[in-house]
């Protein structure tokens, strides 16, 4: 990431973005919530990806260095916390569900970011009382480091649906199945199936929100059928892709 600008404080408030729109790589001294409403909103950090449709918010640490892309048109919505206000303790970006009551609570406390009235400190007080009973959601593609298991994560960035086996891929790039297998676990913190299954679904959370029907997404992202795809979407986010769409 270039130019990385500093931005003291964590925006709070509201902003349409259109399809592929974003904002540049930025940090601030607070923690920060981004949310989308609307769309489906991806956050990038030098240790990967998160991505979020509209039953997920993202965690962002004070500090961290970031930059948002939206996929689909996406209402994002952005709360600003002080550093002593980090309900959930974390201190890595993360991906937590948001319930209809939290939901409502994000949309209407950035609705108006200049009011300072009493209203607005107990909506705050009621907003961060829910934060601390967020389930973290393990929605996440870590970035390798190690540039052997960079090149095999780039062949599968370019395509998702790429079946071939880690054998196989590190043959590719001349590199072997045991050394990947360690790399992955050390680098990535999971298995390599694991970390495709997340890649997969991070692309389908794009294309979906681009509108492409569910069946080219499943062969697109390289799933055998649709029913396969339909059964790990729905294990993953808690309901089908037929029923993401209404959520966004």
């Amino acid at each position: 990431m270039e130019r990385i600008r500093h931005t003291p404080r964590a925006t709070t408030g509201q902003r349409p973005l259109p399809a592929g729109g974003g904002i540049d790589a930025h940090r601030h001294d607070e923690h920060q919530i981004a949310y989308a409403g609307r769309g489906v909103l991806a956050v990038t950090t030098d240790a990967g990806s998160w991505i979020a449709p509209a039953n997920r918010a993202l965690w962002i640490p004070a500090g961290t260095v970031h930059e948002h892309r939206a996929y689909g048109a996406t209402d994002l919505h952005l709360v600003g916390l002080a550093v002593a206000d980090n309900p959930l303790r974390l201190e890595q970006p993360a991906v937590l569900g948001v319930g209809p009551l939290l939901r409502e609570l994000i949309i209407e406390y950035t609705a108006r970011p200049a009011d300072l009235g009493a209203e607005r400190r107990r909506l705050r007080a009621v907003l961060l009382d829910q934060l601390r009973h967020c389930a973290e959601q393990p929605v996440h593609v870590p970035a390798a480091r190690d540039p052997r298991l960079a090149a095999v994560c780039a062949l599968l960035h370019d395509d998702p649906a790429d079946s071939r086996t880690l054998r196989q891929l590190g043959a590719a790039v001349g590199v072997g199945e045991r050394t990947l297998t360690r790399l992955c676990g050390a680098e990535l913190g999971m298995t390599f199936p694991q970390w495709r299954t997340q890649l997969r679904l991070h692309h389908a959370l794009r294309l979906l929100a681009e509108g492409v029907p569910v069946t080219a997404v499943a062969h697109r992202c390289g799933w055998a059928s649709s029913s396969a795809f339909i059964d790990v979407f729905r294990r993953a986010f808690g309901h089908t892709p037929g029923a993401h769409r209404a959520l966004g």
